[in-house]
């Protein structure tokens, strides 16, 4: 048995996840975990390297990393693809001036053998701020239309107010979880039902 398989059985049993969150730099990744896990937003520096998080949703334990995203720091991404069960992309929804960037190095990433199949969720941030881009009009800016290699889903979000931060999670975790844990011996029926709806939720509309 190769050390792989040993891994993906010890995390299987385990019910965990590792979810990468990446984005240009003050696009509020570190905001959203911390208001994820309850803790204060007042004060936040910009991450110059990486945090780790590890927290529970459901009955899973997700185990995330926060890399900081300074144009300095981006070649250095490739360290942490391994495992990569998700990709959260957030996005800074009033920055138009660095879209097409952000657009470049989220297609870049998506071309990455390490990050294959892994799911995305990318959280179109600071929908209260005046001027923010909406979740429509930024699916369309980074053409997440021509995704197809990944189930991706982009939700509106507020990592101040946060607002849909929850709703993001649990979509990200489900679709993680129906391609980790899903069991084969569930009847055949059924697994094609949860196929059908990977789909549907492999499809990104924005949600109402």
């Amino acid at each position: 048995m190769g050390l792989l398989t040993i891994i993906r059985k010890a995390r299987r049993k385990e019910k965990e996840m590792r979810i990468l969150f990446l984005g240009l730099d003050n696009a509020g990744k570190t905001t959203i975990l911390k208001k994820l896990n309850g803790e204060d937003i007042k004060s936040i520096s910009p991450t110059l390297g990486f945090n780790i998080k590890t927290f529970t949703h459901g009955k899973y334990t997700l185990n995330i990393w926060d890399v900081g995203g300074q144009r300095t720091l981006r070649p250095y991404w490739r360290n942490y693809f391994e495992q990569t069960d998700a990709l959260v992309w957030v996005v800074d929804s009033t920055d138009r001036m660095r879209m097409a960037d952000c657009k470049d190095e989220l297609h870049a990433l998506l071309t990455e053998d390490r990050l294959a199949g892994a799911s995305l969720l990318v959280f179109a941030n600071k929908q209260d701020l005046q001027g923010s881009l909406s979740a429509s009009e930024i699916q369309q800016t980074l053409d997440l239309g021509a995704i197809t290699t990944h189930h991706w889903r982009i939700w509106p979000c507020s990592a101040v107010t946060g607002a849909n931060l929850v709703e993001g999670l649990d979509w990200v975790v489900g679709d993680v979880a129906g391609r980790l844990y899903y069991s084969s011996t569930v009847p055949a029926a059924s697994a094609v039902k949860r196929e059908r709806e990977g789909e549907r939720q492999g499809s990104g509309e924005v949600p109402v």
